[in-house]
């Protein structure tokens, strides 16, 4: 592994890109490396200012012209459930989630590829390799853990764990403040249990349950559909010059 000087962050610029969400936008970053033994403490400063994490990579949008990437995280303590949301937990209280350290499997890596196939085809991450995906996972120096779901079990309340098949995955970071979900994904065919937002009220009640104030969601984009989603769990605080702040929907 790559070994980078810790004792202060070096940043670095992107060249312009288009963008994935917004139609004739073009998109910077800027990014540094999260390594060493600071690494957990720099990437617990970095997403409270706005930054994702990536492998060893902390980045947040630099765009020249554009605004709208805006991060998100939702208050767990105060958050309370829409009548679909509470719905969409019934739905899937057949489901327990079972938490390991960050560590891949081709179980997973069968339902990643699955899920890319039928969600991200043109995706920038359609041409990921086994070796990409374990690299995705593994290659962390702060507290990572993956949330693997499975159909309960007559067992479950003894062991703790969920049998049958892998149905979806998220890769989450713990942080002093908060649970960061970094990437998820799930079996496409099973649709109707709408199991992205299963996952984030899972994350919702363990924060709770860690005495973690927030779950991190990411940018949330305004004028993308795709990202419509993550304004929903509220009350949230978006962050803004000022500092973060509680949305106010419209």
């Amino acid at each position: 592994m790559t070994q980078h000087p810790t004792q202060s962050p070096q940043f670095f610029l992107t060249a312009p890109s288009p963008c994935p969400y917004l139609d004739g936008q073009f998109e910077r970053k800027v990014f540094t490396h999260l390594v060493g033994d600071k690494a957990p403490e720099m990437n617990d400063l970095l997403t409270q200012g706005g930054f994702r994490r990536s492998q060893n990579i902390a980045y947040r949008p630099a765009c020249e012209s554009c605004r709208a990437c805006i991060s998100v995280r939702i208050l767990a303590d105060e958050f309370r459930p829409t009548r679909n949301m509470r719905r969409v937990a019934q739905r899937n209280s057949d489901l327990i989630g079972e938490m390991h350290d960050a560590q891949p499997s081709t179980e997973q890596y069968s339902l990643f590829r699955t899920y890319l196939d039928a969600r991200h085809r043109k995706g920038g991450m359609s041409d990921m390799t086994v070796l990409d995906y374990a690299m995705m996972v593994e290659d962390t120096h702060v507290d990572t853990k993956v949330i693997e779901y499975r159909k309960r079990g007559p067992d479950t309340f003894v062991t703790g764990r969920g049998v049958g098949e892998l149905i979806a995955v998220a890769l989450t970071d713990r942080m002093a403040d908060g649970l960061s979900m970094v990437y998820s994904y799930f079996n496409p065919e099973f649709e109707d249990r709408s199991l992205g937002t299963f996952m984030i009220l899972d994350h919702i009640e363990r924060a709770r349950a860690a005495g973690l104030p927030h779950v991190y969601l990411g940018y949330w984009v305004n004028g993308s559909r795709k990202m419509d989603y993550k304004v929903r769990f509220l009350p949230q605080e978006h962050l803004g010059p000022k500092g973060w702040d509680r949305y106010e929907p419209a």
